[in-house]
């Protein structure tokens, strides 16, 4: 079962953390069923975890 990764911790996680978490939430997502309480929860962590790995991208590098 998929857990909800908020955007607030996913901002402590390195680069290569979040992209295997990406395959991981990815691969659970489809295991489940339409309208479930779990796919909700997998495609809200998707979300999140694609929105930090785009900041990242845009951020300026120092």
């Amino acid at each position: 079962m998929c857990r909800l990764f908020t955007r607030a911790e996913l901002v402590g996680m390195n680069t290569v953390v979040l992209q295997a978490l990406l395959g991981q939430v990815g691969r659970e997502l489809v295991q489940t069923a339409p309208e479930s309480r779990q796919r909700r929860t997998a495609l809200a962590s998707l979300e999140n975890i694609r929105a930090e790995l785009r900041r990242r991208a845009f951020r300026p590098r120092p």
